[in-house]
């Protein structure tokens, strides 16, 4: 790995983390806000797809247009990728718990590894194995103590299929690194406006609930999909898919802590387990990745 790539990670690994972050507050918003599930999709994705769209402009200025119209497959699939793992994981908090929908989505890592490796041929590094792993053990604890729980199985159907849609939107996004995939991003959000259209009753809000579908748009969808599209193109799909999983432990947190929604016991005890996994991966990914001091990137 050369200087300039080692810089590179080192970027990507910050950017994927902070999107992580603000995709791990989704619980808390969607707990919050009283409107209905199709209400809450159509509102947040006119908000989250201007945001977006805005950042775009701002970025690209000159070159926006152009980029628009050079839009193809790779473009196409990301947004597809991108718009039904928003509806499928918004839906899994929806109709299960935080903690259920959660520790179904802690195996995207080992399903962007395998995804990785059959379409692309890119192999996961040994300490992405060995972290996949740990974190596989703490998914393994959190599940045997929600084996006997309840919580809706359409919930836990669509908490799988955001697990195959972040999967694949890695994929395409580490492939066609090259390619702008903002406009996608905000392209996505408002496909997903469209398609819940039909089911929504955006009169129906409430003053209060504006501002927080206002800010989750904004915070945790926008922010959370920028910063993972310019993070994502940094690094191999498995090592991003990996760090997005620190969503994993921080959603069912935030949502225990500030509404007061208790995770079961093995929840408490394999979600540290998974942090242990990911942070310890970060650790040593980014001193195995550190540019030297005084080094130039070329």
């Amino acid at each position: 790995m050369t200087l300039a790539e080692q810089k590179q990670y080192r970027v990507g690994v910050a950017y994927v983390a902070l999107s992580a972050l603000a995709w791990s507050s989704s619980g808390l918003f969607v707990r919050s806000i009283h409107a209905d599930l199709m209400t809450i999709l159509f509102c947040r994705g006119i908000v989250s797809g201007c945001g977006v769209f805005a950042l775009f402009l701002y970025i690209e200025r000159g070159c926006a247009l152009r980029i628009i119209r050079s839009m193809r497959g790779p473009s196409l699939a990301a947004t597809v990728f991108s718009t039904a793992a928003m509806i499928s994981g918004i839906g899994s908090i929806y109709y299960t718990s935080v903690a259920d929908a959660m520790v179904i989505y802690a195996t995207v890592p080992f399903v962007t590894a395998g995804v990785a490796y059959v379409f692309i041929k890119e192999r996961p590094s040994l300490t992405t194995l060995i972290a996949s792993s740990v974190a596989l053990l703490g998914v393994i604890v959190m599940l045997t103590g929600e084996a006997g729980g309840g919580g809706s199985w359409l919930g836990k159907g669509l908490a799988a299929i955001m697990t195959l849609m972040v999967a694949g939107l890695a994929v395409v996004m580490r492939q066609h690194r090259n390619v702008p995939m903002l406009p996608a991003m905000a392209a996505s959000a408002w496909l997903c406006s469209l398609l819940t259209f039909w089911f929504a009753s955006p009169g129906s809000v409430s003053t209060g609930d504006i501002g927080l579908i206002i800010a989750f748009g904004l915070v945790q969808n926008a922010m959370g999909l920028s910063l993972y599209t310019f993070g994502s193109r940094l690094m191999p799909a498995a090592d991003a898919s990996l760090l997005t999983s620190l969503e994993v432990p921080l959603t069912p947190l935030w949502v225990w802590m500030f509404l007061g929604e208790i995770p079961s016991a093995a929840t408490m005890i394999g979600g540290p387990i998974v942090l242990l996994a990911l942070f310890g991966h970060i650790l040593l990914e980014v001193r195995r990745n550190r540019v030297p001091v005084g080094a130039s990137v070329l």
